[in-house]
């Protein structure tokens, strides 16, 4: 006879252990919750979902791939740099409106409208300082071979300030206020 059952005069099979506190207070072992179960279940899908979100968002192109242009120019009389560079390259061909427009969101000059960029090639263009919208367009080309279009606006003269440009994507209806502004200066 064992030692267990040793204590006990008839035989009986001794009291198993009481359960412990957790399953007196009503709670159920790990993983036996079926709501626990389709909680656990709807956050992992989640984690997942949001993951695979950010992975297309990284890959995703955006709608300008390259942007350059001068920190400042003078249109004036006796000024350095008579024109504003600007160049961008856009991810899919567009037809694109340019727009320069000054600190308030006002635009100041309109330097082509629906005109047809290429994709992945550089469009670069130059703005002579003037309000209005371009109606001329003359052509620089550059040693190295590549065009450069220089609208010709005959406004006034915009007033020395911060500017920035704007893109209007027509087939992608999507407006970009580029991030980086230049400066008009008084000599």
């Amino acid at each position: 006879m064992s030692e267990a059952a040793a204590g006990h005069e008839d035989g009986d099979l001794p009291t198993p252990p009481a359960p412990p506190a957790r399953a007196r207070a009503g709670v159920t072992a790990p993983g036996s919750d079926p709501l626990a179960r389709a909680v656990f279940a709807l956050l992992v899908l989640a984690c997942l979902a949001a993951f695979l979100i950010t992975q297309r968002l990284k890959h995703t192109p955006t709608a300008v791939a390259e942007f350059k242009l001068a920190t400042a120019f003078s249109p004036y009389p006796g000024g350095n740099s008579p024109l504003e560079a600007i160049s961008f390259k856009l991810a899919n061909a567009e037809d694109v409106t340019v727009t320069i427009v000054d600190s308030a969101g006002n635009t100041v000059a309109t330097l082509v409208a629906d005109y047809p960029a290429p994709r992945y090639k550089t469009f670069s263009l130059r703005w002579n300082g003037r309000r209005g919208t371009a109606h001329r367009y003359g052509h620089i080309v550059t040693p190295d071979g590549r065009s450069i279009l220089v609208p010709e606006s005959e406004g006034r003269l915009a007033p020395p300030g911060e500017y920035r440009v704007g893109l209007s994507l027509r087939h992608r209806g999507q407006q970009v206020l580029l991030p980086r502004s230049f400066a008009l200066v008084k000599p």
